[in-house]
């Protein structure tokens, strides 16, 4: 059971009375449905049309975020031929990038329950915009400064991405919300395709990889000033309090402790973990994966000069795209369908996609050295079910979790996914490879073997995720209905027949209401 300490409980700024009606036996399905109903409704602190003006500029600004991440995957071969390195050494530009998001993310979570998240926003686009454009002018004697740059970007990444999705908590509630966090999230897979197929198509047409490096900063710089003008900060709760937002003062260990005890959270962020070390792998290897593929069945010749053939990539890109789309809304369409009849469909909705990804990923591993159309159809599945978690998770975080706590929970979650995950899996994956190879005679062959064999570690991720998906399921429940309790600061309902109802709340009575509810809520 939760258990919470009294400075760790909310104090609504407005009063509410009997008249509500509301009790912790009432819970539905959304946040929006415990808002006290008054007879005048308080206009909301931020008006509707400038809300989604303010989605509009942080899609966008996603969308650049992961073009920009993706497109040294979709040029990986020519970075390999431009500074001649192996697949382990290749690797560890993704490693660094996504250590410096990791390191990074707690800071900006207790920054951004804390302080002017649109000013922290601002000046993490502007690091990530210098460093990405910096790193396209490395020449071939400094990798380490590519590396370096890279880890600069994911700097200033992970300021935004820590900080976005809680805004939007912030502007929106209820099924609208899960709408809204849907569209955000279909931008991770858009970006992440079109980073591909940038790379490869700039490449292709000036000849040199670096150019795909300046696309996304030159487009970054637009979203620098949108973001400036156009995005607001709304108060923190502002959608559950009809704009009033909530306060409460905490320390950044009360915060940890809080989201520890938050099962759900605990076991979803583990959930995503796994999924983020095969998603992770996946994107960074997939495209050099299918090209040694088709230089495996002779349907193309090694690269020994750059630039190389980037039909994967624009494939793969494509496929990235398409998949990522349908996934997520395939995801939050059943968990907006579902979530009324069964409380805990979110939880076994990512545990379904990510154990029927298993077997598709299986598939595309050992029909790649025999027909590359039917990997690409497996590639397709399992692209679907991996993408349908993405969008539930978010939209899960931002109802199990207090909105003062949202930015620490977001950046918590992210350092804890990098870390066990996407920041160790792409150089895992191309350690085990580079082994393998070196028991075997240098050919093409080998090549492409060791790196499939290798990739065999994303489907087994796949299966712990779902498993681990599975065991958040019981307890979603009531970790939300803990959660929307607290936001509300109404007091769980006595079984008790004869217990009072909720009563008026006053500056003289708040220290004793704390004092009822903290002992309501232990257990």
């Amino acid at each position: 059971m939760l258990t919470m300490e009294q400075k760790d409980i909310p104090i609504p700024r407005w009063s509410l009375g009997s008249s509500s009606g509301l009790h912790y036996g009432s819970f539905v399905n959304s946040l929006s449905s415990l808002t006290p109903k008054t007879e005048e409704t308080e206009e909301p602190a931020i008006s509707q049309r400038r809300s989604y003006v303010a989605i509009a500029v942080l899609c966008y600004i996603n969308l650049l975020n992961y073009t920009e991440r993706y497109t040294i995957a979709g040029v990986l071969v020519n970075i390999q031929q431009f500074f001649d390195i192996n697949d382990g050494t290749a690797a560890l530009i993704q490693t660094v990038f996504i250590c410096s998001f990791l390191l990074l993310a707690p800071l900006f979570g207790y920054l951004g329950d804390r302080y002017n998240r649109k000013h922290i926003m601002i000046g993490s686009l502007i690091v990530w915009l210098v460093a990405a454009a910096g790193s396209s002018f490395v020449t071939e004697s400094y990798f380490w400064l590519l590396t370096l740059l890279r880890g600069m970007v994911g700097i200033g990444e992970v300021g935004y991405s820590t900080i976005a999705p809680t805004i939007i908590g912030d502007l929106f509630v209820g099924p609208k919300r899960s709408m809204i966090i849907c569209i955000f999230y279909v931008f991770i897979p858009v970006g992440s395709g079109l980073g591909y197929i940038t790379g490869a198509g700039v490449t292709a047409l000036t000849g040199d990889w670096r150019w795909a490096l300046r696309i996304t900063p030159i487009l970054g710089v637009v979203g620098l000033f949108l973001l400036v003008f156009l995005c607001p900060n709304p108060p923190r709760g502002a959608a559950e309090t009809q704009g009033e937002g909530v306060s409460v003062k905490s320390s950044y260990l009360e915060d940890i402790k809080y989201l520890l005890k938050n099962k759900t959270y605990v076991w979803s962020t583990l959930g995503l973990t796994a999924t983020a070390f095969l998603s992770g792998a996946l994107a960074f290897w997939m495209p050099t994966f299918l090209s040694r593929a088709r230089v495996n069945q002779g349907l193309r010749p090694p690269c020994v000069k750059e630039p190389c053939d980037s039909t994967d990539s624009y494939i793969f890109g494509a496929l990235t795209v398409l998949t990522g789309i349908l996934g997520a809304c395939l995801g939050s369409g059943l968990s907006r369908w579902l979530r009324d009849k069964f409380p805990k469909a979110d939880s076994l909705i990512c545990a379904a996609g990510l154990l029927g990804a298993a077997p598709s990923l299986f598939l595309t591993i050992f029909l790649a050295p025999i027909s590359i159309p039917a990997t690409y159809v497996f590639i397709f599945f399992g692209g679907i079910l991996i993408s349908m978690n993405w969008a539930i998770m978010a939209d899960m975080l931002l109802y199990i979790v207090i909105p003062t706590r949202r930015a620490t929970a977001e950046a918590l979650q992210i350092s804890v996914a990098h870390l066990l995950g996407d920041a160790g899996s792409p150089y895992l994956v191309g350690v085990v490879s580079e082994a393998i190879s070196k028991s075997k005679p240098v050919s093409a062959e080998s090549s492409f073997g060791s790196l499939q064999y290798s990739l065999l570690l994303c489907p087994v991720a796949g299966i712990i995720s779902g498993l681990l998906y599975s065991l958040s399921s019981l307890y979603i429940i009531e970790d939300r209905k803990a959660a929307a309790q607290l936001v509300e600061g109404v007091p769980r309902q006595q079984k008790d027949p004869f217990s009072e109802p909720p009563i008026e709340l006053n500056n003289g009575d708040k220290s004793n209401h704390e004092n009822n509810l903290s002992q309501n809520i232990e257990g």
